[in-house]
């Protein structure tokens, strides 16, 4: 009997061995597929991500080829295109604290889309209404995440972004379609604790952009203001 009993044990062990394997073979690909579910849910955009990877045993998450699309007013067109987001964070602070501190980011955007739909609205207009309204002399950016995830933001040591293209696809009037390259490469900015903080990245992302953001900004619907985005 206690052979018997020691068997059917260890058969259970080795089960649970490999589950427990599988599970965290597995874990990437589950939270990428929540992800996605959880961008939907909150934005009504479709998501799309290549890779997902949060590493168990040191604090750094890391997001490969990652795209949203625009809603069905704006032809489900791609909206962003991000070859990678790679952030490390102080785990500490998260677990003890339900603070969200991150000690490095670095973020490529590959691609962004300004779309105009059949009615002349721009997609950036139609997120910045269903943004919150501004208040004064708040972090209301720091506010929103708070009840969206019940973490306190406590900003960023240092951020290292690139910006490669920005598109006009017009679906009204093909022919007013057109690029822009940006071409920053790994802009380097340190202690990043609100939108205000990245006035200077947005006014760079202006200048190199020409007279592309200028029109846009020129025509009725489109919402597009450079410095307001980032926080000027």
């Amino acid at each position: 009997m206690f052979k018997f009993i020691f068997k059917w044990l260890f058969r259970l062990f080795l089960l649970a061995v490999v589950l427990a394997v599988i599970f965290f073979l597995s874990l990437d690909s589950i939270l990428r597929v929540m992800l996605e579910h959880n961008i939907r849910a909150q934005t009504g955009m479709d998501a799309e991500i290549g890779k997902f990877h949060l590493d168990l045993f040191s604090p750094v998450i890391t997001i490969k080829d990652f795209k949203l699309y625009n809603p069905p007013d704006f032809g489900g067109t791609l909206f962003l295109d991000i070859p990678e987001i790679h952030a490390e964070y102080d785990r500490a602070a998260l677990l003890n604290k339900s603070e969200l501190h991150v000690t490095f980011l670095r973020f490529n955007l590959g691609e962004l889309d300004v779309v105009k739909n059949l009615a002349g609205q721009t997609n950036i207009f139609a997120l910045s209404l269903s943004a919150p309204a501004k208040k004064s002399g708040t972090n209301q950016a720091a506010v929103n995440f708070k009840k969206q995830t019940g973490y306190d933001f406590k900003g960023i040591d240092v951020l290292n972004v690139s910006v490669g293209k920005v598109r006009l696809i017009d679906l009204k009037d093909p022919r007013n379609n057109r690029e822009q390259t940006i071409g920053i490469e790994n802009c380097v900015m340190k202690n990043v604790n609100s939108p205000e903080d990245l006035a200077g990245l947005g006014l760079l992302i202006g200048l190199r952009g020409g007279d592309f953001f200028t029109s846009l900004a020129g025509q009725k619907g489109s919402g597009l203001d450079i410095p307001k985005l980032f926080g000027q």
